[in-house]
């Protein structure tokens, strides 16, 4: 393969080396930051041979060459454009700048969230098997595993501890990531995290019912009352809590001398901060979350089917924007909190716009007789069904439009499904054909279901449209002749 020609030709599609930026790559994609995306010669990409697909996302727009080829048309295209090597992170910030304040926010709760997410899926996956082992007439008639066979008993037991591990303690996971995003000392951000969730709090799962009997206790410190409730399984709190620690920390080191930096910075930092979350921050916030998660639950229970078509119809154009990244939060607060909301309805709706985009695509392999685009559609796909939609999606969905309308539509349909029958998750997971095993287990059929009615209407409107699509070119094409 002429990769020395196939990076020359993308950069003259791209507008030239005046026109990038910033360029690094990933193991399948030339990611670049552009001055100037509207003077890309779109076209002239889609008919290269070597190029399976391009979207824009993020500040980036990126190029997908595939494992392997996207390696050697990097080396030859750093030469070509004149740039240095530079890593993903760089790239990254890079077309941070390019987003707007809401774009930004977002990104920002991606940076928490998405490094945190092995640890909660993790913990959400044992949650499943837990329930797999305790849930009665799932394999046995009248009995759960356990109650078949006791011995079994204290397994699931342990697996149940271990499950639960990531979400009472995940203030600490938050205040890590999200101190560090915010500039500040990782570590003290952990150990804030600590400090919410020390077992000499009142455990936070228990503050609705201490209220109620007026048992909450508190520190009585020169006549002021402080009440000492943790902050298990909260988001918000920790959250707003790691900014100020940050803020605290970076506005202390420039003030306090060198000498005594590394003794009263931690220090003023972690007691301060400290302070605060407990007299105002905390518990401001955790009402604000609290209302936020009663918001989108009564939302769930009072609009039904027709708000989850709603949900499900606007999911994916959600997805383009990158404002999906802001709904991990309101997710891991689902999750956290599952004894109140039954776990994630997020994650069931999600599944069904991915299993739809991959069915459109699979759609445009069925009717279109471009060998290359049956290539690309093929691949893309097929890792849609699997929850990852960014090569479908972008790749061929969007550029064809009919089939994102068809695969909206039946994402839609499937949505209104899973809503009616209350399909929820127990853990976070790829929203897709293997995100059965993050599902509750009286919803697994139901949720199988949902993934049928999503594929099948997906998959049928858009051979319709694209029929359609057909003959609307071979009409215009008629015309053309005869003029």
């Amino acid at each position: 393969m002429d990769y020395k020609g196939i990076a020359q030709e993308t950069l003259a599609a791209l507008g030239g080396k005046e026109n990038v930026a910033a360029a690094a790559h990933c193991a399948t994609r030339l990611r670049l930051v552009l001055n100037d995306e509207s003077i890309v010669d779109q076209a002239k990409l889609d008919s290269m041979e070597a190029v399976k697909g391009t979207f824009s996302t993020g500040g980036q727009f990126q190029i997908i060459f595939g494992s392997g080829t996207v390696n050697s048309v990097y080396k030859e295209f750093a030469q070509a454009s004149g740039l240095s090597e530079m890593s993903t992170k760089d790239v990254k910030d890079a077309g941070t700048k390019k987003l707007n304040p809401l774009q930004r926010f977002v990104k920002l709760l991606s940076d928490i969230f998405v490094p945190i997410i092995p640890a909660i899926v993790a913990g959400g996956l044992l949650m499943g098997l837990n329930n797999l082992l305790t849930a009665q007439d799932l394999f046995i008639s009248g009995k759960s595993v356990i109650e078949a066979y006791p011995g079994m008993a204290d397994l699931a037991a342990l697996i149940n501890t271990f499950a639960n591990a990531a979400f009472v303690f995940l203030p600490i996971l938050i205040g890590f990531s999200a101190t560090q995003r915010f500039g500040g000392n990782p570590y003290l951000g952990a150990a804030l995290g600590m400090l919410m969730v020390h077992p000499d709090l009142l455990n936070g799962w228990g503050y609705g019912g201490a209220l109620v009997n007026g048992e909450i206790p508190v520190w009585k410190i020169f006549g002021y009352e402080i009440e000492k409730i943790g902050y298990q399984g909260t988001v918000l709190p920790v959250l707003a809590a790691s900014y100020i620690l940050a803020k605290i920390e970076t506005s202390l080191r420039k003030v306090v001398p060198s000498a005594l930096d590394n003794l009263l910075t931690p220090l003023l930092t972690i007691f301060v901060t400290g302070i605060l979350t407990f007299t105002l921050v905390g518990p401001v916030t955790r009402a604000a979350g609290n209302l936020l998660s009663d918001g989108i639950i009564w939302l769930y229970d009072t609009t039904g089917f027709i708000g989850g078509a709603v949900f499900g119809l606007l999911y994916a154009p959600v997805v383009i924007t990158g404002m999906h990244h802001s709904l991990i939060a309101v997710e891991t607060q689902l999750l956290a909190d599952i004894a109140k909301t039954g776990g994630s309805f997020i994650f069931a709706i999600a599944a069904m716009s991915n299993i739809a985009q991959g069915a459109a695509t699979l759609a445009v392999l069925a009717t279109t007789k471009d060998s290359k685009l049956k290539g690309t559609s093929s691949a893309a796909g097929i890792s849609a069904l699997l929850g990852i939609t960014e090569p479908a999606m972008f790749g061929i969905n969007l550029k064809m439009r009919y089939p994102f309308i068809g695969a909206i539509i039946g994402a839609g349909a499937a949505s209104a499904f899973v809503t009616f029958f209350k399909v929820k998750a127990v853990a976070l997971g790829a929203a897709g054909l293997p995100g059965i095993i993050s599902i509750k287990p009286g919803s697994i059929v139901s949720y199988i279901i949902g993934m049928a009615i999503a594929f099948a209407v997906a998959f049928i409107t858009t051979i319709i449209l694209a029929k359609r699509e057909a003959k609307k070119e071979g009409r215009s094409a008629g015309k053309n002749a005869a003029a």
